[in-house]
């Protein structure tokens, strides 16, 4: 009887503190499923810790597990394509490398997916170890996203989910160069399913995610999946023009019955300055979208890849492209293979 394939998909940057803690609990879940072919896929983002030493070593330890090291941190979202670009046979499952994201609850997924769901997602029902800052904002994006968006991206879900090889074969057709990976998750549509569970506390390091990158991350979201920014922007206008003629009228109106007297000057500086604001930020708006164009119009590759080594019991649908040619999709993969 020929087992299921799953591979567990795991972005790292700056983690070689959380990796050894977390691979034991992957361990303990593929032991426990002895009717899944499992495999552990690690890709180093570009890590200036000792993160790839680590992963070297779990490699070397383990023979289910294969590694990828990018040549420089290409961000979150394109780890997580690099990974799931390997991925060519069976399921993906993919887990934070902090071990937020509880392993133990593999198994729930895996049973879902067996009922015929494309992607198992985990919905947060509680956040432990964050700021109260972080939870309310994360809280409030995913509100805003899911009146913005015509694509329904669930609240409170992240990238802790499994995906049939159905959608990830759909996500490899989709090679734009802003990711907002949950959006493209939900944009590929197929069966869904929500899993929810408790979001324990980094087990080591701290978290790599600033307000700023945060705020970033969310531009990219509303960005990539919703042009009302834009159309906000002609009817805050429109809004204006109409406040600016009636206004013109009065004033007109004003000065035929009562005379031009020289006054109000206050009022003018005001609305000239809430112009110009409201014109900036339709700019920048506009220049955002424009901006995202012109990434896009370079096609350059989503990532490179420095280096990878190979799991002891890895065949052809696990195995990137070496040698510095782009592929179909766009993506170029360069570096040496270890073994």
């Amino acid at each position: 009887m020929t087992r299921e394939r799953l591979t567990f998909v795991i972005a790292a940057y700056n983690e070689a503190l959380a990796l050894p803690l977390l691979h034991p609990r992957l361990c303990a879940v593929l032991d426990g499923m002895p009717d899944i072919e499992g495999h552990i896929l690690y890709v180093d983002d570009g890590s200036h810790d000792d993160t790839w030493p680590v992963i070297a070593g779990l490699a070397e330890a383990d023979a289910r597990v294969s590694a990828l090291k990018l040549s420089r941190n290409f961000g979150k979202e394109a780890a997580l394509t690099a990974g799931l670009d390997l991925v060519r046979e069976g399921a993906a499952m993919i887990l934070d490398a902090d071990g937020q994201d509880p392993p133990e609850l593999v198994p729930q997924f895996v049973a879902r997916w067996r009922e015929g769901h494309d992607n198992v997602y985990g919905t947060r029902m509680a956040r432990d170890g964050e700021a109260w800052v972080k939870r309310a904002t994360a809280a409030m994006f995913y509100r805003v996203m899911g009146r913005l968006s015509r694509t329904p991206i669930p609240a409170d879900t992240g990238d802790f989910r499994l995906l049939s090889p159905r959608a990830l074969s759909a996500l490899r057709e989709m090679r734009e160069r802003h990711r907002f990976m949950k959006g493209l998750f939900s944009w590929v549509g197929f069966k869904r399913v929500a899993v929810p569970y408790h979001r324990h506390a980094r087990v080591a390091g701290t978290s790599k995610f600033s307000l700023w990158r945060l705020w970033n991350f969310a531009l990219e979201g509303i960005t990539g999946f919703s042009t009302v920014p834009l159309r906000a922007a002609t009817y805050l206008g429109l809004a204006t023009a109409a406040v600016a003629f009636v206004f013109g009228l009065w004033v007109i109106v004003k000065a035929a019955l009562y005379g031009d007297r020289v006054a109000g000057w206050p009022t003018m500086m005001a609305v000239i300055l809430f112009l110009g604001g409201v014109q900036l930020i339709a700019l920048g708006l506009i220049g955002e979208y424009l901006g995202r164009l012109y990434e896009e119009s370079k096609q350059r590759p989503l990532y490179l890849v420095d280096a990878w080594l190979a799991s002891t019991v890895a065949d052809s649908a696990l195995q990137p492209t070496l040698g510095g040619q782009a592929d179909d999709h766009g993506t170029a993969t360069v570096g040496r293979q270890v073994s």
